[in-house]
This record gives structure tokens, sequence and C-alpha cells, in this order.
């Protein structure tokens, strides 16, 4: 893949509509969970900064959606990956293509990293 892209649409469209489609949704998931977050490009993938800190990182591929909420981000929600037989390493997680994105708990890693950042501000 190229990395030529300038934000998150240009990434987004360079895979099939499939793909697309739920690179989209976690995006929106995301943005509606915490109004006003700063979308970036970071390590060649979409990112969102909350505060001017890193919130979450995300990416396509061709079976899975790699979600990237940090090690700590990871090791809090392990239980919770398990539970649903997903792919997890100490930064990031796979969510299948076949199955649909995990709504509910992106939005508690969300608010999780949000938290997080919040703490180590004051």
């Amino acid at each position: 893949m190229k990395n030529n892209f300038k934000n998150s649409n240009e990434y987004i469209l360079l895979f099939p509509e499939e793909v697309q489609q739920k690179l989209i949704e976690l995006r929106e998931i995301i943005n509606a969970e915490i109004p006003g977050l700063e979308e970036y490009i970071g390590y060649q993938m979409p990112a969102f900064r909350y505060k001017g800190k890193p919130l979450v990182y995300f990416a396509g591929y061709k079976k899975h959606i790699g979600f990237y909420p940090g090690a700590e981000g990871i090791r809090v929600f392990e239980e919770d990956f398990k539970q649903k037989g997903y792919k997890f390493s100490k930064g990031a997680v796979q969510f299948p293509l076949d199955q649909d994105i995990p709504a509910e708990l992106v939005k508690k890693i969300v608010q999780f990293r949000a938290a997080e950042i919040e703490h180590k501000k004051s």
C-alpha cells in the first residue's frame, strides 16, 4: 500500500468497499463518543488525538480491522477480547471483517483512553 495519503478519507478509499464500510463505521463510533477529537494520520494510519495526546489508531487489512488503543488500553480489556475470540497483542486488537464492529467495546476503550489522558495531565 502506498503511504502518500494525507487524511483518513484518502486512507479509507484505498480499500475494497467492504473494508471501507467497517473503517467508516469504526471512525464514526470513535468520533461520536468524544466530541471535538482531532483526526490525523499517525504511523501511516488514521488516528485521533484527545487534548493534544494520541488517543487511538486504526487500520484496514484483508481479513480484519486493527485497533490500536495502546498497551494499557489492551491490558484493561484483555478479558473482553478473549471472550469475543479476538486476536490481540500488547498494543493492538483485531476485529474480523466477517463480524460486526463491537461498538460498545470500542466506546468503553475510547472512554478509558480519554480518562487515562485526563489522569496523566493532572
